[in-house]
Formats: structure tokens, sequence, C-alpha cells
């Protein structure tokens, strides 16, 4: 099999990114790759130094042009407009060979960029780690999530609360398009930077929304299911994000951005993952509405193409998506898997009594 590289987020334009090569890592050494995936992806085609070199950032394929997404987004409620890939690039895109979709190749760790702010640009082994462990449980489970296939790691040193070294994971998505990607482009005015991301969006991730009347409402009806569909999910597996911003948020409905989450093992509805949280506004329980908000957020940027009534038909599938979602999730769970969600009080009732008596989540099941 022949890995062929495609760039078209690359076809944008550069008021959507800035082209930047990765700074490789000192020394690099394999830490852990995923080798069914790569092997099912075409990545065999790497020998073990050649992949080792990719994936620290020392050497780039001829046909991969490395570039640092900007995007915007609400972080803890507030608009920040100067968001963007601050350790991270998009490296590349190209063809799962099972379905031709159209696939990211993201190096996280990969070094300053434009949009780093105080930050060093690199990942660390530590945090690298767990985001390859949590987002392939995901997968196992059944819940949309981006992969992780490769950590390597070097011995140029980091700061964080002592010295660690620095590290680079590689990534795969369907999209590392943003809610805040279409925000940045909204609160800048750009409209017609805006209808061209949409029109993106619609063709190489939603292109059964080509053909309708207004394909950017489709589009966006489409996305309103994914988040609820996902969000259902973590909630049935106790799953917790902790940080919930438009910009963690992503457009294929996949979990994305994995920073201090979560798996609870005593059920608590009121669980924060993350101790900067103060208010507790990405607790457990509270992500269904966070993601209803998110979503209010991205109808607004997308308002100067969508339809006048698309706001109160998303608001409508959400809820009931996440509602039938959430309720077919834990009525299998209970072996009763024609349970109606008026009858929602029987799992309801157990999930109060796990809370009372602190039980343990299985965690191959969530309940």
């Amino acid at each position: 099999m022949t890995l062929k590289f495609e760039n078209h987020y690359h076809e944008l334009g550069k008021s959507f990114y800035t082209e930047l090569d990765p700074i490789p890592l000192p020394n690099p050494k394999g830490v852990i790759f995923n080798d069914d995936e790569l092997n099912r992806l075409g990545f065999n085609a790497f020998n073990d130094d050649e992949l080792v070199a990719f994936f620290s950032g020392n050497q780039c394929p001829a046909d991969a042009k490395p570039l640092a997404m900007k995007y915007a987004g609400h972080q803890f409620g507030y608009y920040n407009p100067d968001l963007g890939d601050g350790r991270g690039l998009l490296m590349a895109q190209f063809r799962d060979p099972s379905n031709k979709k159209l696939l990211d190749l993201h190096l996280k760790g990969a070094g300053m960029t434009p949009y780093s702010r105080m930050g060093d640009g690199r990942a660390v082994l530590r945090s690298s780690i767990r985001e390859f462990l949590a987002s392939e449980a995901l997968y196992y489970l059944g819940i949309p999530t981006t992969r992780a296939l490769g950590i390597t790691t070097s011995d140029e040193p980091v700061r964080r609360e002592s010295i660690e070294k620095a590290t680079m994971l590689m990534r795969l998505s369907e999209s590392h398009i943003r809610f805040g990607s279409f925000e940045h482009c909204f609160y800048t005015n750009q409209l017609d930077h805006l209808k061209a991301l949409c029109d993106y969006t619609v063709l190489h991730h939603f292109p059964e929304a080509a053909d309708k009347d207004n394909p950017y409402d489709q589009m966006l009806y489409t996305v309103t299911e994914k988040t609820a569909i996902l969000i259902a999910k973590w909630q049935a597996f106790g799953f917790a994000h902790g940080v919930l911003n438009t910009d963690n948020m992503s457009i294929t409905g996949q979990t994305f951005d994995f920073g201090p989450y979560g798996f609870m093992e005593n059920y608590d509805p009121y669980y924060i993952c993350n101790h900067s949280d103060d208010l507790g506004r990405y607790a457990f329980n509270k992500q269904p509405a966070i993601g209803q908000w998110n979503l209010q957020a991205l109808i607004q940027a997308l308002s100067p193409l969508t339809s006048d009534d698309v706001k109160s038909i998303a608001m409508e599938k959400y809820q009931q998506s996440y509602l039938d979602y959430y309720n077919q999730l834990m009525s299998e769970k209970l072996g009763l898997p024609n349970l109606k969600v008026a009858e929602k009080g029987l799992y309801q009732d157990l999930l109060d009594l796990m809370e009372g008596y602190k039980l343990i989540i299985h965690p191959s099941s969530g309940s």
C-alpha cells in the first residue's frame, strides 16, 4: 500500500493558518506506536527509523505541508480571539483506505507557533501517554474520538511543575476544525472566509448536505446530532472531558483535545476532573448543558449563512437526540433495551443509589 498525503485544508488560504515546520526533537526515540492502526492506514511504508524521524519532527515527507491552524473560541464562557495551534501542527491529510474518508494527521508538541502565547510549544511524556491511553480506551468502548498513532520523546528538558522530557504525539482525526474555527471568521466579519470554511466542511465531511436547499442548515443539524450522541456516550460511560470550550469541540463529533479528563471510579454526578475549574462549569453532570451552550455559539457563528429558524430546530434536535440516545444506552445497561424515555426514573433511581452508596463503576460497561 502506498501512502499518499493530501493538503486540502492548505487550499483554504493563509488567513486560516500559518505554514510552519515542526521544531525537531533532539535525539528522538520511540515510546509506543499503534502498530495495528499504522499498518491498516499504510504507514508500514515507513521503516522504524523513518517513522521515529517523522513522528519527532525531524523529517517530513515531501508531500506533507505542515501548518498551524488559526481559530478562536469561548473559554469558560468568555470569547477569546487569540487562539490557534499553539503546540501542534496539521502535518498532512490522507484517505482512509477502508472508506476513502479524509483524515487529519496532527503532531502535538511540535514546538512554538505564532499562537503559542506564553507556551513553549512542547508536550511532555506524562500527558502524551495519558492521551494515548484515553483515546484508545474511548475508541474500543465505541465512543467517537481522535486516535493516537505514536509517541516519541527526547532528552530536551521542559519545565512544568518539574523538569520533564519534551515529547511529541501523532494523532489521527476526521477533522481538526473546531466550533471556534467558525467563530473566528464570524467575529472578525470575514463572511467570505466563513462561507469558504463551510463549503470545505460540507465537501469533505458532510457531502450528504451538499444537495439540500440550504447545505449549511443541514451541516449544522448533523453536527448537532453528532454532538448529542457523543455527550450521551460520555454520560453513559462516566467520562468527563474537563475543558469543553468551543475551541475543543470537534465539528465531526469526536472527543477532542484531551487535557485534564477523567473517568469516574465512584459514581459522582458532580465530579470535576479539572482542578482549575473552580466553579465546576465543566463538571460531569453539566456536560449535556454545555454541549447545548457550545452549539448555540456555533449557531451564532453560522447565522449569516443559515435559515432564520435554524436555532430552534437545532436545539430541539439536540435535546431529543441526547435524551433518546442516552436513554437507549442506559436501558441496555439494565437489560431493558425497550425502555421508554418516560420510564427513565428506573435508571435514575439506580444512579441515585450508586451516588448514595459510592458504588464503583465497572470500566468496561460504565455502570
